[in-house]
């Protein structure tokens, strides 16, 4: 086998197994929200602000912003710094299902966003690709990140949030995402 069907077969299989990977997390979250109401899918049931609803709605945001980043650069990004009130009020909104807004609402745009994250990841020419991240607190400063580690972070995220989902449905009517 030449070197380049080799590269090729690895490039393949890596973005098979990142794109298995998100898709494990995004079933477990969309598992967990199965069969709940509108009202149930914002209801809090711990000291947090979390509700079901709001994490479905806060990890398709966060998948698209770091797809768009993967794609336009460091423009698509929204400003880390100087935060106005309006601003702010917009972040808290994107953290929880409004009154307007469905819970099926919510898991048919994840889904969009999800086609939108794979058909990116397949086709993208590399996940070598990178960008500087934006100004903000948490980065450091002047660094950048390649398509694979913003995947990475969103694979991350997505796992972490599934897991605030199934305590959150737990306390809510004790189902379990697993176990």
């Amino acid at each position: 086998m030449s070197t380049a069907a080799v590269s090729t077969a690895a490039v393949s299989t890596e973005r098979a197994d990142l794109l298995e990977s998100l898709a494990r997390h995004r079933h477990f979250l969309r598992f967990t929200a199965q069969g709940l109401t509108d009202d149930q899918a914002r209801r809090r049931t711990t000291v947090s602000e979390l509700t079901v609803g709001g994490l479905v709605k806060h990890v398709a945001a966060t998948e698209e912003m770091w797809v768009r980043f993967i794609v336009e650069g460091t423009g698509a990004m929204p400003s880390m710094t100087g935060w106005d009130e309006e601003v702010a009020q917009q972040w808290a909104a994107e953290h929880v299902l409004l009154p307007a807004e469905t819970l099926a609402g919510a898991l048919e745009r994840y889904e969009e966003v999800a086609r939108r994250t794979d058909e990116v990841v397949r086709t993208l020419p590399s996940l070598d690709v990178a960008h500087p991240l934006p100004e903000a607190p948490w980065f450091e400063p002047g660094a950048s990140w390649s398509a694979r580690r913003a995947l990475l972070h969103v694979i991350a995220e997505t796992a972490q949030h599934a897991g605030h989902a199934d305590i959150v449905r737990e306390a809510l009517d004790g189902q379990k995402t697993m176990g």
